[in-house]
């Protein structure tokens, strides 16, 4: 074997090659994603979150050439999960879907183990769904000045009923009480399911409801939709007014996905996975399974989002804490 002398013009640039792609090497493998990446979705599986997250796992997975696993922690309203990703090491493999009820909950909760701001980082917002104000058939109201009056007629005789205490169905609700002065009675249950038989029972007459529930029963004429909490028209129900259109301008209530990080996520990291979510939800596969759950794709990035949440802080701070509702 022929050697060469380290010493010699060749051996010198053979040396500085080896030397650098030894260099070389330790960047390539800190490339990201390094292997498999974890979306963690605050919530039990079969409702809208765990869709929209298995539906975008897949198109990550094919760009990044990585799994992407989809992990269900549902409880305590998406805090356990949310407080997982809070305390994962910010290297992009640990992920978060969060809804809107993320930053709700820093007014709703007196103690919690995170900040629902500071300790993330905002990648991107995926999905939007407005709410539905709707009432069952027997409701003697056809639209929202009609309700209002059946409202003011019989103060606290009408019942709203909603998913539960602090959840979007029933903060939306008392932003409603708040902005028109009106009375009801609040009548929670554990979860939209049992609201929402509890509705197509008229055991209850009213809700401010999700649309994956919703919409089909207003199709079916089983309940009647009276206004919807969007800043504009919902795709689904194109011929109900908004509440800020009706004499509630500024009214928005709606419910938002998002993808967060743990906070201090490296910014090529956020980029990355930013602009792969744009082209992800940007497919019309991917936009006809949100309509088909009543959901609009959405595509604020970093800065939008970090401004929406900082927005619906400001927003669900002065109601919650107008409302004494806070919890535990």
């Amino acid at each position: 074997m022929t050697r060469i002398p380290v010493g010699s013009r060749f051996g010198r640039r053979t040396a500085l090659g080896l030397g650098g792609a030894l260099l070389a090497a330790p960047a390539r493998a800190q490339a990201w994603p390094a292997g498999p990446v974890r979306l963690v979705v605050p919530f039990p599986p079969g409702g809208p979150a765990d869709a929209i997250g298995r539906l975008l796992g897949e198109r990550l997975a094919e760009a990044w050439g990585q799994p992407v696993i989809i992990e269900n922690r549902g409880g305590a309203g998406g805090n356990i999960g949310a407080e997982a990703v809070a305390r994962a090491a910010p290297d992009g493999h640990m992920l978060l879907l969060a809804a809107s009820s993320h930053v709700q909950g820093a007014a709703l909760y007196r103690r919690l183990a995170f900040d629902p701001i500071r300790d993330f980082t905002a990648v991107t917002q995926v999905a939007y769904y407005s709410l539905v104000l709707v009432v069952h058939p027997a409701v003697p109201a056809k639209d929202l000045r009609e309700f209002e009056a059946l409202l003011r007629a019989n103060p606290g005789q009408v019942t709203i009923t909603s998913a539960g205490v602090g959840t979007p169905t029933h903060l939306a609700a008392e932003l409603f009480r708040i902005r028109a002065g009106v009375d009801f009675t609040h009548v929670p249950f554990q979860g939209a399911a049992p609201a929402h038989t509890a509705l197509l029972a008229g055991q209850v007459q009213a809700m401010f409801h999700n649309p994956v529930l919703a919409v089909p029963a207003v199709q079916a004429g089983r309940l009647r939709a009276i206004a919807t909490t969007g800043a504009a028209r919902a795709a689904a129900l194109p011929a109900v007014p908004t509440l800020a259109e009706s004499g509630y301008p500024g009214f928005e209530a709606g419910t938002w996905y998002a993808v967060l990080g743990p906070a201090r996520l490296p910014a090529p990291v956020v980029a990355r996975i930013d602009a792969d979510l744009r082209r992800a939800i940007a497919l019309p596969a991917v936009r006809e399974r949100f309509a088909a759950l009543s959901l609009e794709t959405r595509d604020a990035g970093p800065q939008a989002l970090s401004g929406i949440m900082q927005e619906d802080l400001a927003r669900w701070t002065e109601v919650i804490q107008r409302l004494r509702i806070q919890q535990d």
